[in-house]
């Protein structure tokens, strides 16, 4: 599933690419994208996307007084092409057409349709459960002493800090390359972290995730890729060579 880094990235490109455009339509062939009914998705037809942002890992695109917020599941993608799909197109799920002839997509690969999508306004955004119960952004890191009291659990690291209702915005690839660069073990417990625990957690947490956004503006341009070149290295490593080690050589 794209974390925080990806989406941030993908929050940015589209921002600069559609704000100000005009939409012609919106239509979801997929048949369980929108999870909300009112207002109707047609309603953004003649409006003016206003912004595209972030909120965890999910996007949301803003047009005025109404948010499209998008739950990217774990095959999503949220991308802008420069030609119309055809509502014949598995991968489709989501289609807002803007007026200058480009079009943004909700695609899913596989054929499982977990991505969705809500038109809501704005006080039903920040009420609506998969924002409510966000935790603070993981990025930027929350002060030392508030990331001190949500990880003031009895539970262990790697999952406590997937957990969206603790922080928001992180998940595995993310969670091993903090731990690895804070050296804490993945079953330490949130509870027992002294207070130097906490401070290098938190600059692992910078330091990772403000790596990563400046690694995807080196090398992601306009259009967005199916896959980010995600600059990892320690996840999905197993068993290959130490890179702290190999540093120290």
């Amino acid at each position: 599933m794209p974390e925080l880094p990806e989406v941030e990235i993908v929050a940015r490109r589209l921002d600069r690419a559609i704000a100000g455009v005009e939409v012609e339509s919106a239509l979801a062939p997929g048949m369980v994208t929108m999870k909300t009914v009112q207002p109707p998705l047609d309603s953004l037809a003649g409006r003016t996307v206003t912004g595209v942002r972030r909120v965890g890992k999910m996007p949301v695109v803003d047009f005025g007084d109404l948010s499209l917020l998008v739950h990217l599941m774990s095959a999503g993608r949220l991308q802008l092409f420069g030609e119309r799909a055809s509502l014949r197109d598995r991968r489709s799920r989501l289609l807002i057409r803007l007026a200058d002839g480009r079009e943004l997509r909700l695609r899913e690969f596989g054929t499982q349709q977990r991505a969705w999508g809500k038109l809501l306004t704005p006080g039903d955004l920040a009420a609506d459960d998969a924002v409510a119960t966000l935790g603070p952004e993981a990025w930027p890191p929350p002060p030392i002493d508030e990331l001190a009291r949500l990880l003031d659990q009895p539970r262990h690291l790697h999952p406590l800090l997937r957990d969206q209702r603790t922080i928001a915005g992180i998940g595995r690839s993310w969670v091993d390359e903090i731990l690895w660069t804070a050296e804490l073990s993945p079953f330490r417990r949130g509870s027992d972290l002294e207070h130097e625990d906490i401070e290098r957690l938190r600059g692992a947490m910078d330091e990772v995730l403000g790596g990563a956004l400046e690694h995807y503006e080196r090398v992601i341009g306009d259009s967005i890729p199916d896959k980010a070149p995600m600059p990892l290295k320690v996840h999905r490593q197993q068993g290959e060579a130490c890179p702290r080690r190999a540093a120290a050589c």
